[in-house]
């Protein structure tokens, strides 16, 4: 973790702002009632604001996660296209046009790069797993479609998954 980041982190813990129960919950083992998903397949539920990595057996990790705001939400079927640690980041067209003062890109380690220290791309749009560098914001309806994870969990995640992984959304 580069100071810069880790600086930015401990001064929004030290100014209180990490206060969120769904920010400061960690990846948790659960029985998973998802026996329609292959072991490998991560389900994200929205109206949870959960992510579940299905390990089989009826067992999954469970992360919480920040999702699509109102109007910015959907539900379908990937799969992972790309995997990418300290990624720049370019808005897409709609966040520039409805923030048109934000910088074309964010370059990598930047406590202001939305993505965090990892992200994954999915297919067929432009919507990523990714860290964030706004731990509060983790448990709400935050982004234009993302799905927003500690930066922690999107390491825990990142480790455990590969390039074809199936992400299915759900509302």
């Amino acid at each position: 973790m580069s100071m810069r980041i880790a600086a930015a982190l401990a001064a929004t813990i030290a100014a209180g702002v990490l206060t969120s129960t769904a920010a400061q919950a960690r990846p948790e083992m659960v029985g998973a009632h998802l026996a329609d998903y292959s072991p490998g397949t991560i389900v994200v539920k929205t109206s949870e604001r959960r992510l579940y990595l299905i390990l089989g057996n009826g067992q999954a990790v469970r992360y919480p996660v920040g999702v699509g705001k109102a109007g910015k939400q959907w539900a379908g079927t990937t799969k992972i296209d790309g995997k990418y640690l300290n990624p720049a980041w370019a808005p897409p067209a709609e966040v520039k046009r409805d923030k048109p003062n934000m910088p074309d890109v964010i370059p990598g380690g930047s406590p202001r790069n939305p993505m965090g220290v990892a992200a994954m791309t999915l297919a067929g749009g432009e919507y990523a797993i990714h860290g964030t560098n706004v731990p509060g914001s983790i448990g709400g309806f935050v982004s234009y479609g993302c799905i927003r994870m500690l930066n922690d969990d999107i390491t825990d995640l990142y480790g455990r998954v590969s390039v074809g992984t199936t992400v299915v959304v759900t509302r």
